[in-house]
């Protein structure tokens, strides 16, 4: 039986979210935030995610599947894209909780946590790098120190994909 632990979640929202559907499916919060409990002891996850006003829903159903959201404002370019890098809002947020837990859970797949995930290494305080997507992600992440904790999202689509399914009364729920 596996110890509890009080592990943390960071993750890199963007990086997870534009992996998993270049995999052609959606990631169930609900189902990943449970999957992140039983799998490895996370007792705090933090998404860290840009704030745009129309994702009020959004945020609201994270907060309710017990992801603690971590918003950073968000700039909107003349084509209508928008860019909210959170990159240093996860490693600040690593390291102010640094004492309050025992293992970090990293995901994301971008080369700018390297040096996060190095020092969680070198103070055995890393739990897992969870990849979003095996096929795409930094060479950084794939020297020698770090494979061991490497972990792939890519083959948990039934696991964790997004179904929907409906009631008898015919509304849409989340599976």
């Amino acid at each position: 039986m596996r110890r509890i632990q009080k592990n943390f979640a960071f993750i890199d929202s963007q990086n997870l979210n534009l992996a998993i559907r270049a995999q052609g499916w959606f990631l169930s919060f609900r189902k990943f935030r449970i999957y992140l409990s039983e799998k490895y002891g996370v007792e705090k996850a933090y998404v860290f995610i840009g704030y745009l006003v129309g994702n009020a829903k959004l945020y609201q159903a994270l907060q309710e599947a017990g992801f603690i959201c971590v918003f950073k404002p968000t700039l909107t370019y003349k084509d209508g894209t928008h860019k909210g890098n959170c990159d240093a809002e996860l490693v600040l947020q690593a390291m102010i909780d640094f004492d309050d837990y025992e293992r970090a859970v990293i995901v994301s797949g971008d080369g700018d946590f390297y040096c996060l995930v190095k020092y969680l290494i070198e103070q055995k305080k890393l739990e897992a790098l969870l990849i979003p997507h095996k096929q795409k992600y930094s060479a950084l992440l794939k020297f020698k120190e770090i494979r061991p904790y490497l972990r792939f999202m890519n083959d948990l689509r039934e696991k964790l994909g997004y179904k929907k399914e409906k009631t008898p009364q015919g509304r849409n729920l989340e599976g």
